[in-house]
This record gives C-alpha cells, sequence and structure tokens, in this order.
C-alpha cells in the first residue's frame, strides 16, 4: 500500500465518483454533488489515506481510516473483483488498526465484502452521517 500524496486527490475523488454511481444506486445526483466538495475538501484530510496501484503507476481504490474505523474504500469499478479491497482492508486492519466499519444499508455489496472478511453487524442508525435517511449499519471485527 502506498500513502497518497495531495496532487493524487482528484484522481481519488474519480474513483469515489465512479465507484459511488457502480454500488451506490440509492444515492441521487444532487446527493453526489453535494458529497463531492465534502470529500475533496475535509474528508480525505481527515483520514490515513493509502492506495492501491498497478505496477506502482495508476491508482485502482484507496481507503482511509481515522481512529479504528474505516471511514472510505472505494475501488475503480474496472478494477472490482480482483482483490484489491480485500487487500486495502487487509492492510487497514493489520497496519492501521482498523477494527470497525459503517456500511449503508442499501448496500448489499458491501454489507457481503465487509461480511466475507470478517467484520460483524453490531448496530444499526437510522441515518448516515450527514443526517439523510440512508441507514448505516455498524460493524465490528
Amino acid at each position: 500500500m502506498r500513502f497518497v500524496e495531495r496532487s493524487e486527490h482528484l484522481k481519488l475523488l474519480e474513483i469515489w465518483k465512479a465507484s459511488v454511481r457502480t454500488t451506490h444506486d440509492f444515492l441521487s445526483e444532487d446527493d453526489l454533488q453535494e458529497l463531492k466538495p465534502l470529500i475533496l475538501e475535509q474528508y480525505f484530510d481527515a483520514v490515513d489515506l493509502r492506495c492501491a496501484k498497478n505496477g506502482h503507476v495508476e491508482i485502482q481504490g484507496f481507503c482511509g481510516v481515522h481512529d479504528g474505523n474505516i471511514e472510505m474504500l472505494f475501488i475503480a469499478p474496472d478494477a472490482r473483483s480482483k482483490g484489491i479491497g480485500a487487500l486495502l482492508a487487509a492492510y487497514a486492519i493489520k497496519s492501521q488498526g482498523a477494527t470497525k466499519v459503517d456500511v449503508n444499508e442499501q448496500n448489499t455489496q458491501a454489507l457481503g465484502f465487509y461480511q466475507h472478511i470478517g467484520f460483524s453487524v453490531t448496530g444499526r442508525s437510522p441515518v448516515d452521517g450527514q443526517g439523510k435517511l440512508y441507514p448505516l449499519l455498524h460493524m465490528t471485527l
């Protein structure tokens, strides 16, 4: 896993946007547009960001951890199902001390992924971090 340079944040935003459009079909376009500046201007700086690159050249996915929580894990759509998410999650757990993650309840792919690597649902919130009616499942190793 590689550290993410600030100059790479726009590439991460592109991956985030493409990934969310693939996996978060419950979000509206307005929701995405509202989140984009928050992610770029606040969320990336609030986490310990690592990325996976193909041949150490092009970013394929990234993960951000804060206070033992996987706050973001996004894979470029053309790099999905190649083990990159599992590698990033394993690194987050072993090297960044991650033991928790919150998953949108409607994102069944993410729920299945985290259950597959050992996380269990330990709670539920009726709203997401922005107070929107997108329930979150709280998961712990």
